[in-house]
C-alpha cells in the first residue's frame, strides 16, 4: 500500500526555520520524482519544489528560492524540505506527492499519490 506520510510542520516566527519530511512506504522512492505543494486558506495549492528520480534536479517555484531546499534520503525512503527565512506568506499546509514519473511535471494531475498534510503556520 503505498503510502506518504508528513511531518515536521509548526508554528515559527518569521525569519525562523523548519524542515519537513515526507516518509514513503509501499514503494521505491527513489524511482519517482516527489514533490511538495501547498494551499493558503481560501487559495489554489500551489507547487513548492520537487525533485527528480534518476538525477535528483531540483526545482522551486520563484518565491521561495534561496529560502527552501529539497533533497531526498534514499536508505530512509524520505523526502525533505528545509525552509529558512520563512514568511508569514509561507503559511499553508503542506503535502508531498509522487509523481507518476522520474521527472517533475508541471501537472499536480501527475502525481498520484498525495500525503495528508502538515500545518506551516509562520506568524509573531
Amino acid at each position: 500500500q503505498v503510502q506518504l506520510v508528513e511531518s515536521g510542520g509548526g508554528l515559527v516566527p518569521p525569519g525562523g526555520s523548519l524542515k519537513l519530511s515526507c516518509l514513503a512506504s509501499g514503494f521505491t522512492s527513489d524511482k519517482y520524482a516527489i514533490g511538495w505543494f501547498r494551499q493558503a486558506p481560501g487559495k489554489e495549492r500551489e507547487g513548492v519544489s520537487c525533485i527528480s528520480s534518476t538525477f535528483g534536479s531540483m526545482y522551486y517555484r520563484d518565491s521561495v528560492k534561496g529560502r527552501f531546499t529539497i533533497s531526498r534520503d534514499n536508505a530512509k525512503n524520505t523526502v525533505y524540505l528545509q525552509m529558512n527565512s520563512l514568511k508569514p506568506e509561507d503559511t499553508a499546509v503542506y503535502y508531498c506527492a509522487r509523481s507518476n514519473y522520474y521527472y517533475c511535471p508541471a501537472s499536480m494531475g501527475a502525481y498520484d499519490y498525495w500525503g495528508q498534510g502538515t500545518q506551516v503556520t509562520v506568524s509573531s
